[in-house]
């Protein structure tokens, strides 16, 4: 068994910290991820995700009570919609190589034309451009550096929310990176890409880090990094990673720290809130293009 380190801290921050439910003559900052009562490093056992205090793992043995993560998910050993979807985004990639009969120059296919975020395409009806646009990349270095990021930073967040959950805040970051495209980007420019998502996983995990008191360093350096890189690097769309960023943050947020009582009914309120904006925001800019739109000689919705 292991412990988490205690937070290093001087004699006032200590006496500020509540004390051990165990242990009163022991400040901490630490708590059980499942009872969220404050418990020293001694009084803390690791579970599949964070920690959980010896009072609720005797209640999980004796009651046989299932346990359950910070976002009220089932735990679970390995990920699964993760890999799924790292498949779905390299069969696309293979689909758009094969029929353009290049590997580097994928984008000639007719699959990438008809599914890439072209905010002229999604004015002219083609709303589906916003969600298919998600599994396409320009080249195998694009398709390779998402899927990296997908899997290191989405198998932690999924075990974390739970497969639905995780799917819904991937859905949203996606949706939220290719409205932020369609709200303020270029008419002329497709976009395509995981990014959006990955980028709203990003903020997930910085989320759930903050929640679980686990150290956001490392979440933040790769956040960091990777928006240097987006305004650094021609090409890459900042807005839909920006946009991916927000409603990732936003929808983690409201799983991670929705209270414990009627927990699920208000996470599902949540997100369809957050759906329900996208949404005006996506009919209100659409209504600005007309019935017809129209680029290089090009027409949608006519």
């Amino acid at each position: 068994m292991s412990t988490p380190p205690g937070p290093a801290t001087g004699p006032e921050q200590a006496a500020q910290q509540p004390a051990c439910v165990r242990h009163p003559d022991r400040p901490t900052g630490l708590r059980c991820v499942r009872c969220e009562r404050p418990a020293c490093p001694d009084c803390l056992q690791e579970a599949s995700v964070g920690y959980q205090c010896v009072d609720c793992v005797a209640q999980g043995r004796n009651r046989g009570r299932e346990a359950v993560t910070v976002a009220g998910a089932r735990l679970a050993s390995r990920p699964i919609v993760v890999p799924v979807l790292i498949a779905l985004n390299v069969a696309a990639f293979v689909a758009t190589a094969v029929q353009a009969k290049s590997i580097q120059n994928n984008i000639d296919s007719q699959l990438f034309d008809t599914f890439a975020m072209w905010p002229v395409g999604v004015a002219g009806g083609e709303w589906v451009r916003l969600i298919s646009s998600g599994f396409l990349h320009f080249g195998p270095i694009h398709l390779l550096m998402n899927m990296i990021a997908l899997w290191v930073i989405g198998r932690d967040l999924e075990l974390v929310l739970g497969r639905l959950r995780f799917t819904a805040v991937y859905l949203l970051s996606l949706l939220g990176g290719s409205v932020a495209v369609f709200l303020f980007g270029d008419l002329g420019s497709p976009v395509a890409g995981a990014s959006g998502a990955v980028y709203g996983l990003m903020g997930g995990i910085a989320l759930a880090a903050l929640r679980l008191k686990v150290s956001l360093r490392p979440v933040l350096v790769v956040i960091a990094l990777n928006i240097v890189l987006s305004v650094t690097i021609p090409g890459i769309s900042l807005l839909g990673h920006l946009g991916g960023l927000a409603l990732g943050g936003a929808s983690t947020a409201a799983l991670v720290y929705a209270p414990r009582n009627r927990r699920v009914l208000l996470q599902s309120a949540a997100l369809g809130a957050l759906l329900l904006v996208l949404i005006a925001l996506l009919i209100t800019r659409d209504l600005q293009f007309g019935p017809v739109s129209c680029f290089n000689g090009r027409c949608f919705g006519a």
